[in-house]
């Protein structure tokens, strides 16, 4: 077992102008894919499996949070049932459908995922990437 993070990324934050119906929301959908609740601070709460990677935020300049156009944060999954269970659990906690699960061709024949806007209107999505499927394309 190694210290090091495999990903390029440290964290990634999304505004909310509701903490706790946001926690909530997150609390209840990131459980799918093995994530939880790793740290807390007035005004935050930090979500991740091993480190706090995933943030929900009041916006520190004291403004309202607004989505924004074109983004959006990928959870991996490690099945296509987590990618499932995600999108069933998200819509049952107040999300909105934006894709349902399924297979994206255009993203690749290992790809796999789904996509929900959160109670804020930012887009989620879960995914799963079939490492065994990209090998046989050549693709990893």
């Amino acid at each position: 077992m190694t210290d090091e993070n495999p990903s390029c990324l440290s964290h990634v934050s999304l505004g909310t102008n509701d903490l706790p119906r946001a926690r909530a929301f997150y609390t209840r959908v990131l459980a799918t894919v093995g994530c939880k609740v790793m740290m807390e601070h007035p005004g935050m709460v930090a979500f991740g499996r091993t480190y706090p990677e995933f943030w929900i935020n009041a916006p520190f300049n004291g403004g309202p949070a607004t989505v924004g156009n074109g983004v959006h944060v990928g959870f991996m999954a490690v099945s296509k049932a987590e990618v499932e269970a995600f999108f069933a659990e998200a819509i049952a906690a107040g999300g909105t459908p934006d894709g349902d699960p399924g297979h994206r061709h255009d993203y690749g024949e290992p790809y796999f995922g789904c996509f929900v806007k959160d109670l804020d209107g930012n887009k989620i999505e879960a995914t799963f990437w079939d490492f065994e499927l990209a090998r046989k394309l050549g693709m990893a």
